[in-house]
């Protein structure tokens, strides 16, 4: 009698305690877009091709070199720019556009470059944010394997 009182009182608990059928996880689709915010986004982000943001990668990547790695390493051009993804992380988290150039470096050698556009993350949440990726000179491997964690 009392092993059926407890396998009984088993049951109850767990009926009680699991998810009921009505009661479902959120999905994406019920999350609001960043534009649908208080403070909202835009959603308007520049090209990958954007002069301005691809000077800001130049310009980062040859201070990082020159005061960091002492290397001398700068970029001299990029070519082959195209677009890899777009807030393809959902429409509820901060728009970026993903992105991927050949750049010509001035040691003759050309490496692939992996870079985001995120809107309002730049100096101090004004205008765009970069972040980018040089493949084969990720040396503190911020971005490992390859640069992979800095594209979609």
């Amino acid at each position: 009698m009392f092993r059926r009182a407890v396998v009984m009182a088993a049951f109850a608990l767990t009926c009680a305690l699991a998810p009921s059928a009505e009661a479902k996880e959120p999905s994406l689709a019920d999350t609001p877009p960043a534009e649908a915010r208080m403070l909202p986004y835009t959603g308007v982000l520049p090209a990958c091709d954007d002069g301005f943001a691809l000077a800001r990668i130049q310009r980062a990547f040859y201070d990082r070199e020159s005061d960091y790695w002492q290397s001398g390493l700068a970029i001299e051009s990029f070519g082959g720019v195209r677009e890899t993804g777009l807030r393809v992380n959902g429409a509820s988290y901060i728009p970026r556009r993903y992105c991927a150039a050949r750049a010509l470096f001035n040691d003759g050698r050309e490496r692939a470059v992996v870079y985001q556009l995120g809107e309002d993350l730049g100096f101090l949440g004004m205008g765009f944010g970069v972040t980018w990726c040089v493949v084969g000179l990720d040396r503190d491997h911020a971005f490992s394997p390859n640069c992979k964690a800095a594209g979609p």
